[in-house]
């Protein structure tokens, strides 16, 4: 059934006249009466007598009015739903435990009214995020497409912040007395980072560190989950792993697992955020201010040659 012929009875119900309809839904007197015929044609009664002053309901049409209110009252509230502004601001995160995940709950300790929905998409190509975010899925995704030319028309990507990474290793680990790393200290190290998926943004960036600083690191076999994750690293006398400093990992006490800030340079995960280009969500905004206010990383630092320019950075180029 039309819910524009229903909206359209439904006004020339309450107003009286045709032409008052049309003026209210912004269409001509002439469309008005041809939806409210095709409408009568679909249910096969007459729904108004026309009269001197109008339009006056038939007994099948005042029956039929409550109905008609009830279906354009819940579409209009189901559009509302699904509106920009009207429902909560959905956001596309890789992990709960992640450092966007974690910022974005710093955020909304600090923004309690935002109706916020922290969303993981099951998808390791940051293409297919994006291809989300056109559609509408989501109102933004923290993913970063290494090769921008590949993002859909119709959105944008713009850094959101940098992650330091840290060494985590097992009390047994010949770095775990340490509390401070150079890139250089790690090669020769295994670093283990299983699951690793083709096409991930984080496939390139690991590729780009391993060559850049002539490390080892070690993709082999699939990823059982964090906790098995940890527990090797625990048991282990030589296995170790690059987490974000901001990243939230809980283990047994037992684990005794070591967090070591690596500096100098200071190794950096270029976080993107992709958004629509156009009328975007509104709660966007708050989210954008927050993630420039972030403090930056410490010189020197080093980031993949594929990450996205800091907002202050294409600012000063722009000048």
């Amino acid at each position: 059934m039309d819910t524009e012929a229903l909206r359209s009875f439904v006004r020339a119900a309450e107003l009286g006249r045709l032409q008052h309809a049309a003026a209210e839904l912004g269409v001509t007197q002439q469309a008005v009466s041809k939806r409210i015929a095709a409408l009568e044609r679909e249910l096969d009664v007459r729904l108004f007598t026309r009269t001197a002053r109008g339009v006056e309901l038939t007994l099948d049409g005042q029956a039929f009015l409550p109905h008609a209110r009830s279906i354009t009252a819940g579409v209009e509230r189901a559009v509302a739903a699904v509106g920009p502004g009207s429902r909560a601001l959905r956001i596309d995160v890789l992990g709960l435990r992640s450092a966007q995940a974690v910022v974005l709950h710093d955020y909304w300790r600090s923004h309690p009214e935002t109706d916020l929905d922290v969303v993981t998409l099951r998808v390791d190509d940051p293409r297919v995020a994006a291809a989300a975010v056109a559609a509408g899925d989501v109102d933004a995704s923290f993913r970063s497409v290494t090769d921008p030319d590949t993002l859909p028309p119709d959105v944008r990507m713009t850094h959101a912040f940098d992650s330091p990474l840290e060494l985590l290793v097992g009390p047994r680990h010949p770095l775990a007395a340490v509390r401070g790393l150079t890139p250089s200290q790690l090669r020769k190290h295994r670093i283990w980072v299983p699951g690793i998926a083709p096409r991930s943004e984080w496939a390139d960036f690991y590729d780009q560190l391993a060559t850049d600083f002539d490390l080892r690191v070690d993709a082999v076999g699939p990823h059982f989950g964090d906790d098995v994750l940890l527990d090797t690293l625990a048991d282990s006398t030589d296995v170790a792993t690059l987490i974000g400093a901001r990243d939230r990992y809980t283990w047994p006490p037992s684990h005794d697992l070591r967090r070591i800030p690596v500096t100098n340079p200071t190794l950096a995960y270029p976080l993107s955020l992709i958004l629509p280009a156009t009328n975007p969500h509104p709660g966007l905004r708050g989210i954008l201010t927050h993630l420039a206010s972030l403090p930056g990383l410490p010189e020197p630092t080093w980031r993949p040659s594929w990450a996205p320019p800091h907002r202050k950075e294409r600012s000063r180029h722009a000048r």
